[in-house]
């Protein structure tokens, strides 16, 4: 037990740490620790003949072994597969990128890649992106949820919620669509589930909804026949971590809710999220923006905010279109009463 600690916390001599090795891989510390125990699998050499500590050949063991079984190899036969001799290395540092199922991430421009793409395409295209990506798509496409919530959890609580979002998450979700839309209807079962986590993981991560104050509600939802509730969850977990009252009504809410709910709410801002230009309603943004309530002589009216990609062919005049989630989240603390 001593031992899992000193390696956890990085201590030792060089490579990395099994704890860094996981998360590299995107699976849980125990799943590297039980391939070193049952199939072999562990470093070359212990620093000091008890800490684990892993060089990039080490590494990349590890990483073709989670690419075989991300094709739905057999644990112990995708370590019989790794374990077994291929064709020689050439000279220099062994290359950590995977050989086969997961092509690795792209180099920066004027830069080779590391790696061949596999032939499988069982992997998703990335492109140069943080390193916390290529842990949670492979964790997704294993479908493994404990190391999936356990990387998602990581991340938001390493780089905050925006730039969680915009640096990490975000990038994978796109590749995991692109993905689906270029297999033929194949991995909406990985898409579902990695957007399923995220939306846990930012209720988990996020604080408790501020208590509401008269005139300083966000009140967020979908204009009707939109279901893309995840971008809206993302902002209410940040205006929540910046203890702004916030209220999400979350997909394709019928017109005559959200007017209602307007009412009933009497909301500062009002986000209005469309992902689709089928969806975006010009109409409907003004109605809003021209509601007002309150008593005769005070009365109010709520600033609309047009969120979403379906916007950009319907701009509403006066209205203001932040175009992501920083800027979202700076328009609404300016027109929040502090």
């Amino acid at each position: 037990m001593t031992a899992d600690r000193n390696d956890e916390d990085g201590r030792g001599g060089g490579g990395l740490t099994t704890g860094e090795v996981a998360r590299r891989l995107g699976v849980a510390p125990t799943t590297v620790r039980t391939w070193d125990r049952r199939y072999g699998l562990g470093p070359d050499a212990h620093t000091g003949g008890t800490h684990r500590r892993w060089t990039p050949a080490d590494v990349a063991r590890l990483e073709r072994m989670c690419a075989l079984t991300a094709t739905g190899v057999p644990p112990a036969e995708a370590a019989r597969m790794v374990k077994s001799p291929g064709p020689p290395a050439p000279d220099g540092p062994a290359p950590v990128a995977p050989p086969v199922a997961v092509p690795p991430i792209a180099a920066p421009p004027g830069r080779p890649a590391a790696a061949r793409r596999s032939r499988a395409h069982a992997g998703l295209r990335l492109g140069d992106v943080r390193q916390e990506c290529k842990g949670i798509a492979r964790a997704a496409l294993r479908l493994d949820a404990a190391a999936l919530e356990d990387l998602l959890a990581t991340a938001i609580e390493a780089h905050g919620l925006i730039t969680a979002w915009t640096e990490v998450l975000m990038p994978t979700l796109q590749a995991v669509g692109r993905k689906w839309e270029n297999s033929g209807e194949r991995y909406v079962e990985v898409e579902h589930f990695l957007s399923w986590h995220v939306s846990g993981a930012l209720r988990r991560c996020a604080p408790p909804v501020a208590a509401d104050r008269p005139g300083a509600t966000t009140m967020l939802a979908c204009v009707p026949g939109e279901n893309h509730t995840l971008p809206l969850e993302v902002l209410a977990a940040a205006l929540a971590e910046r203890q702004l009252p916030v209220r999400m009504f979350g997909a394709a809410l019928p017109v005559d809710s959200l007017v209602a709910a307007v009412r009933r709410t009497g909301p500062a801002v009002v986000g209005l999220w469309a992902q689709s230009r089928t969806t975006a309603s010009r109409p409907l943004a003004e109605h809003v923006a021209a509601m007002e309530w309150g008593v005769r002589g005070a009365r109010r009216k709520a600033v609309v905010m047009t969120l979403g990609p379906g916007w950009a062919g319907h701009a509403v005049p006066g209205l203001p279109r932040p175009r992501g989630l920083a800027e979202a989240v700076a328009a609404v603390e300016s027109l929040v009463p502090g």
